[in-house]
């Protein structure tokens, strides 16, 4: 970090150009020469998981550990389709089961309300069932070689028991009007996991059904239907933890069969009209997977003590794909994935370059590229309508800016209508002039889904007093925690500048002009600063320029969120009125790897109507804002700005004290 006598004394601001303003594809696109046909293509092969290593080996770990406690959570962000992971992650692990069976409830002998569970060789089910048939069939005394037959052919101790005890039964000793109920059944090569995307207790538990005959309410073992749990018995289970935790019941049920190893049905008709009928439960030896966003995942560690014993593997899939850390080649493959879900046309170079610039400017970072494939998918829909109506060979980037531009405009019509409050001065936003104690910050407003960026007048007044910083916002309870803390910071900077030995005998207030609604965020305090500086030394602010950034108590400019927001938004209002190249935008310094600006800006940047200026420290800001230097606040020297504020504050510390005793306005007044 520099010193911070080098700020005060020589500003070392940076203006940017217009290659400064979004992402360079083509300096991860140059080691990837352009095919025959024009197009640019990775390996060919469909990866939905690209740079996703640390969390597949969190979900390889969890699979490799059986017990009942080492189960996983899978966060997926927003973009990324999840059955389309989890069968890709099952592939690319080779996901396996180790004791997956057939299950069949059988009618027991000896108790009509309670079936008895048996489990049989994977497949192997109906062909059982039939032998169980043929057996009850045949004379008891003729049927010990049909016994041994069917031990050999379906090897399961519980089917063993069975037939050992129905060896001297006829039907007419096996109560009920059913045998046999095959309750799962497998294939051969199936899945090895289920997918329960929507969670009710029928669809995860399954439910046992009654039936009314004569007036009689009863249960029978066709009644009897499996949920996803015991289809996925044996294998993996993967839950919508967000549809889970819609019903709390359901959620506890689940920790009570993993701990218990074990599933028992519910009384049929439970709430409603009970009867007995109670089938023998079902062992389980599963693994469950959860599926959510990162933020439920704390939340359930946070409210329930038990989560991190039975989910300890946390699988964090990330929403960014880091090509100067990663292999670009797993990120062009992502791109063939989306492509074979959206079916369209290859793009040409510079359909990709354009395509790769507007992934990059989702992460609003240019060294990073987005994994949202429905964000992806959705343009290169609309990007592949157009080109079918030119009949074009390939994707441009002609067709992928104008769908982006497509996209503004769908989503911009509650900023016009804030933009237009401006441009017809019902809000008040100078954009030429210079004003003391006035300065344009800019903030980001959220309103029925739309996000936008707006300029904000703040206007600071100097009085006499003992160096306090009136924040109105606060006063009127209309300052959030995180403004107020920005404006402690900066009062604490100015105190640190100019009241090192004795109080500042100025007081000031600062307010954000006709704003009616909660103001949060530190992102104005540098605004804030150099409203108030202009104030304390009475020199005026370009308006022509806005500014956004926070501040340190050194006077550090420190990195903001929505930074693209805002200046589009202060860009709209400037065009409209006209941009005669004065106008433009301060930011920090740490905020330029954030910018990923619209074509417009571009343009109007590189033709030098339209300007932005990146700054480490709050002296460059003045410098930029007011033409002039800060210099040192110890040296009284009027040719930099604080030494005009030190000036001014011994002017007033020398007044007299029965001059003090007359007021402040009388003094200014001059009233006798």
């Amino acid at each position: 970090m520099p010193d911070r006598t080098e700020y005060l004394s020589a500003p070392s601001y940076q203006k940017l150009g217009a290659d400064d303003l979004s992402a360079n594809p083509t300096r991860w696109l140059h080691a990837y020469a352009a095919m025959p046909n024009g197009t640019v293509q990775g390996t060919g092969t469909a990866q939905v998981l690209a740079g996703q290593s640390r969390a597949l080996l969190a979900l390889q770990q969890a699979i490799q550990s059986r017990s009942s406690y080492s189960n996983a959570y899978m966060a997926l962000p927003p973009g990324l389709v999840a059955e389309d992971v989890i069968r890709a992650v099952a592939k690319t692990q080779n996901w396996s089961v180790r004791h997956q069976y057939d299950w069949v409830y059988l009618a027991n002998p000896a108790d009509a309300n309670a079936p008895i569970c048996v489990w049989l060789p994977l497949g192997s089910a109906e062909n059982a069932l039939t032998g169980l048939w043929e057996l009850l069939n045949t004379e008891p005394s003729e049927r010990a070689p049909i016994i041994d037959q069917l031990n050999g052919l379906y090897p399961s101790t519980s089917f063993s028991r069975y037939l050992e005890a129905i060896q001297f039964k006829t039907f007419d000793d096996i109560p009920g009007s059913e045998l046999a109920n095959i309750i799962v059944s497998h294939k051969q090569g199936a899945e090895a996991w289920v997918y329960c995307d929507r969670v009710t207790r029928e669809r995860l538990f399954g439910d046992i059904r009654i039936q009314s005959v004569e007036g009689t309410i009863s249960s029978e073992l066709h009644l009897i239907r499996p949920g996803d749990l015991l289809q996925a018995n044996g294998g993996i289970l993967v839950i919508d933890a967000n549809e889970l935790l819609l019903e709390p019941k359901l959620w506890r049920q689940l920790k009570h069969v993993l701990r218990r190893k074990r599933f028992d049905w519910a009384q049929p008709g439970e709430g409603q009209t009970a009867i007995f009928y109670a089938p023998e439960p079902v062992p389980l030896d599963i693994k469950v997977i959860l599926t959510g966003d990162a933020s439920l995942f704390s939340q359930l560690d946070e409210l329930d003590s038990d989560f991190s014993n039975y989910f300890p593997f946390f699988a964090d899939f990330s929403g960014i794909f880091q090509p100067n850390k990663d292999n670009f080649t797993d990120y062009l493959d992502f791109l063939t994935y989306v492509r074979d879900q959206v079916g369209h046309r290859p793009l040409n170079e510079s359909g990709l370059t354009a395509l790769l610039r507007y992934s990059s400017s989702l992460c609003e970072h240019q060294s990073e590229l987005s994994l949202d494939a429905v964000r992806l998918m959705q343009l290169l829909e609309e990007a592949e309508n157009l080109a079918n109506e030119q009949k074009a060979n390939f994707i441009t980037a002609e067709h992928i800016h104008k769908v982006e531009t497509q996209q503004r405009a769908r989503a911009s019509r509650i900023a016009e209508m804030s933009w237009q409050n401006i441009i017809e001065d019902q809000i008040q936003i100078d954009t030429s002039g210079n004003v003391v104690g006035q300065i344009n910050g800019l903030t980001v407003v959220s309103v029925a889904g739309a996000e936008f960026g707006e300029p904000s007048r703040i206007t600071a007044s100097v009085h006499y007093g003992d160096g306090d910083i009136i924040d109105i916002e606060r006063k009127a309870e209309l300052s959030g925690n995180i403004h107020t803390k920005g404006v402690m910071i900066l009062t604490a900077y100015l105190a640190n500048l100019f009241a090192q030995k004795e109080p500042m005998p100025l007081s000031a207030t600062l307010v954000f002009e006709q704003s009616y609604h909660e103001v949060d965020g530190d992102s104005a305090s540098l605004a804030e600063l150099c409203c108030l500086l202009s104030a304390l030394g009475d020199v005026p602010i370009k308006q022509s320029l806005a500014v956004t950034g926070a501040i340190d108590q050194f006077g550090n400019v420190q990195a903001v969120g929505g930074i693209n927001e805002k200046i589009e938004g202060y860009f709209q209002v400037c065009q409209h009125r006209g941009l005669n190249g004065e106008h433009g935008v301060v930011l920090p310094a740490s905020n330029r790897m954030n910018l990923h600006l619209s074509q417009q800006v571009q343009d109007a940047v590189e033709q030098g109507k339209f300007h932005i200026y990146a700054v480490k420290h709050v002296t460059e800001a003045v410098y930029l804002l007011m033409n002039i230097a800060c210099g040192t606040p110890l040296d009284p020297n009027e040719e930099h700005l604080f030494g005009r504020i030190q000036k001014r504050l011994r002017e007033v510390q020398e007044i007299p004290d029965d001059e003090q005793r007359r007021g402040f306005f009388a003094r200014l007044f001059d009233l006798r």
